[in-house]
């Protein structure tokens, strides 16, 4: 497939900067940086047209895309995955056995992988990866990975892939120092849309919320429901914060997602998708969540604890007002507290030639009942392994849960389990249908999920 023919396929416009990574990518082998906001597409940006370039007859190895994290790796496994180029592809990042990936690698044999650092060297070190045909790195965020102290590894991974003629290098910051690892012989084309985006800026409004306590969280409740079904994002500094503030929430009735670090992989998976697909309307978060993870619609940030940097910030708001939509960013603020000088200062800016008060009070009232989703997540404890294919839970669902096919939400397979949305008063109803009963001819487990 050629790049017009997916662009085509997945229904999308190109903007300025996606038009231009293109067109770098097209022809050479020149090295590319690519510096643009967040929520501006990079991963289509690059994986569009680095699509168009790879043999999907081939069983060799022929591009590789490092990042900083596992949810983004699976985030942008996926993505490609949802493109249909035919390309095989496999996500490798920690909190696994080494081993299981080299078994999958061994019967995928993907043509692109998307890696973190150290899960990727210690496939290349063990031989379970042959670097001899890759042509294409790609090091999304590479200022995260400066940041986390991926340094050495980098270094190792750059001496491992000597056949890599071209380095993309992907950032949301204008990040002006060049990696070390690869300073020699590194002279880029630089697409800088940074200093460019001032739109993005003038579609988030931003609010000052007062907490007369120092312990925001009764403010916090109220302001959840003022703004009612729509989706939120709570960011807090810590993990125990997170914990604590969700468990809160969670007991005032509230339908909560919590995502932080120190969470095992799959109900990290399992938060996002539940705040993804619409079934659980708040995430509570740490920085974690910041980083290029891709959910669309999120119309609220709301800023509990101060961030900790400009840079912080930019990523937690650049996830609301995504692709030309609007969004709001809400700062609680206790006793003492302020507002950072670069907020007001970018607020200040946004907010010149338009018909708006720069950081705007916000008085939340709160006194209606606990907004609710419309739709829950169940579990399907079978997958792809067992032939699952989403036709098959559709029927599953709608002769033993009772439901219409018409009430069912977002399915997504997995290789040893499946998540549905189903409507959450139906919930009890499909729980009762399916229990104990078989899937093709399987007994299966259902469940709610609520992590």
């Amino acid at each position: 497939m050629n790049t017009n023919e997916i662009i085509n396929k997945l229904g999308i416009r190109p903007n300025d900067m996606q038009n231009a990574v293109f067109d770098a990518m097209s022809g050479g082998t020149d090295d590319i940086v690519v510096l643009s906001p967040t929520g501006t597409g990079k991963t289509y940006a690059y994986l569009i047209p680095l699509a168009a370039q790879l043999d999907s007859q081939s069983d060799a190895l022929q591009a590789v895309v490092l990042l900083p994290g596992r949810e983004l790796a699976l985030q942008s496994a996926n993505v490609l995955k949802s493109m249909g180029s035919g390309l095989r592809t496999m996500a490798l990042y920690g909190g696994r056995p080494t081993m299981d990936e080299h078994r999958e690698l061994r019967t995928v044999r993907p043509q692109i992988v998307f890696a973190t650092p150290g899960r990727l060297n210690d496939h290349l070190d063990k031989g379970n990866i042959s670097a001899a045909s890759v042509r294409t790195l790609v090091i999304d965020e590479f200022d995260k990975m400066l940041q986390m102290g991926f340094q050495d590894e980098m270094t190792a991974i750059i001496g491992k892939l000597p056949t890599a003629i071209r380095r993309v290098l992907l950032s949301a910051t204008d990040a002006e120092e060049i990696p070390s690892y690869l300073r020699s012989g590194f002279n880029p084309v630089r697409l800088n849309f940074i200093a460019a985006d001032e739109a993005a800026a003038e579609r988030v409004k931003i609010f000052k919320v007062q907490s007369p306590e120092k312990d925001k969280l009764e403010t916090l409740k109220r302001l959840l429901i003022d703004l009612g079904e729509q989706s939120s994002v709570v960011f807090l500094n810590y993990r125990d914060s997170v914990e604590r503030t969700a468990g809160y929430l969670t007991e005032e009735g509230f339908t909560v997602s919590l995502f932080h670090g120190g969470l095992d992989q799959q109900d990290r998976e399992r938060a996002l998708y539940r705040f993804s697909n619409g079934t659980a309307n708040i995430l509570v978060c740490t920085d974690l969540a910041s980083r290029g993870l891709d959910i669309p619609d999120i119309k609220n940030i709301i800023h509990y604890h101060i961030p900790e940097s400009e840079d912080a910030y930019v990523h937690r708001t650049g996830r609301t007002a995504r692709w030309d939509k609007d969004g709001r960013a809400f700062f609680i603020l206790a006793p003492g507290e302020t507002v950072p000088d670069y907020v007001e200062q970018a607020s200040a800016d946004a907010a010149k030639g338009q018909d708006r008060t720069p950081l705007a009070d916000y008085n939340p009232v709160g006194d209606g009942p606990v907004p609710q989703p419309l739709m829950t997540t169940i579990y399907i404890g079978k997958g792809k392994k067992d032939k699952i294919s989403k036709g098959d839970i559709v029927g599953f669902l709608c002769k033993k849960g009772g439901l219409k096919g018409s009430e069912i939400g977002r399915i997504d397979v997995y290789e040893r389990y499946a998540y549905a949305a189903v409507p959450r008063r139906k919930l009890r109803q499909v729980l009762r249908g399916t229990h104990g009963e078989k899937i093709k001819g399987v007994k299966t487990i259902v469940e709610e999920v609520t992590i």
